[in-house]
């Protein structure tokens, strides 16, 4: 009986994507490596529970769900959440952030300071400069300052951030919008006298996400589904994004996706999956080789969801 394997969701560790699994075993992810995984038939997703606890129900949940939570367990893991303003009293220095996603595309956001950059992976920020440092709420009233002032939002979709992934301009004209938009930030009166002002200093992750060269994606799964398949080859990875290179073009992967489904390495996938978890070999593609993708896609230019 092939092994069974469950996904918690894609870790940026050490600038470097990883894929973790139950029981902490983790899959490095480096470029040409092929991704390849079925989802076992038969089954339903499942609630991932929340914060370290499984959900008490098991309850079913949506294939599109990127969160893979029950209304319950949704409700738990923000209850006690920066980002959704429920722990207004920690202690901890915050980091407030400007992130580059493509021409037009800066968001405002903050980080603990003890995170460092991770959060910025995570995103897929193309580039990120600091604004500033200081106690939670100073952090937080700056973000509402850039957002009035100058328009700057806190959130960008990630089907705008995969749209110009492969169309990128070069790096001097990336890092000169976010220096623009950090001057007048900081040029701006109203800032909590509590926050340090950090200077500009552009950080470029297009080497860390293999951008450089990227071919434009065709489309993006849409949601898992029992029996299907995933595989291709790894041409790039931003945020919580796979690019793989399939038979029909580059396909996106929302790897949050991946969660709350049993998985296992899919029929055809050259090697051993055990040491890696479900996502087949950890070598390159041979010459001509491409994969396949039997789950529904989102393909970019508004075609309705399909099976490949």
């Amino acid at each position: 009986m092939a092994q069974v394997w469950k996904c918690k969701g894609l870790r940026w560790a050490g600038g470097e994507p990883v894929l973790v699994w139950d029981g902490e075993r983790r899959s490095g992810l480096p470029w040409g490596k092929q991704v390849a995984f079925a989802v076992v038939g038969g089954g339903e997703r499942r609630c991932v529970g929340a914060r370290g606890h499984s959900c008490f129900a098991g309850a079913a949940v949506s294939g599109r769900s990127v969160g893979a939570r029950c209304e319950e367990c949704a409700r738990l893991d923000r209850a006690h959440s920066v980002a959704a303003d429920t722990f207004a009293d920690d202690p901890r220095p915050y980091s407030v952030y400007l992130a580059w996603f493509g021409p037009g595309m800066v968001k405002v956001g903050i980080t603990a300071v003890e995170r460092g950059s991770a959060r910025l992976l995570e995103q897929g920020a193309v580039v990120f400069t600091w604004l500033g440092r200081g106690p939670l709420m100073s952090a937080r009233r700056s973000e509402e300052l850039l957002r009035t002032a100058l328009g700057v939002p806190d959130r960008i979709a990630y089907d705008a951030k995969r749209a110009v992934r492969s169309a990128l301009p070069e790096r001097g004209v990336r890092a000169a919008e976010v220096r623009e938009l950090h001057a007048r930030a900081v040029g701006l009166d109203g800032w909590p006298d509590a926050l340090e002002q950090m200077p500009f200093e552009a950080v470029d992750h297009t080497d860390a996400f293999g951008l450089d060269g990227l071919p434009p994606a065709v489309a993006v799964v849409g949601e898992l589904v029992p029996g299907g398949v995933v595989r291709g080859e790894l041409v790039a990875a931003a945020g919580p994004d796979l690019h793989l290179r399939t038979g029909r073009g580059v396909v996106v992967l929302d790897t949050r996706l991946m969660t709350g489904w049993e998985l296992t390495g899919a029929t055809g996938a050259t090697g051993a999956t055990g040491a890696t978890g479900a996502t087949g070999a950890t070598g390159a593609t041979g010459p001509g080789e491409r994969g396949d993708v039997t789950v529904p896609v989102r393909e970019f230019g508004g075609v309705q969801d399909g099976l490949f």
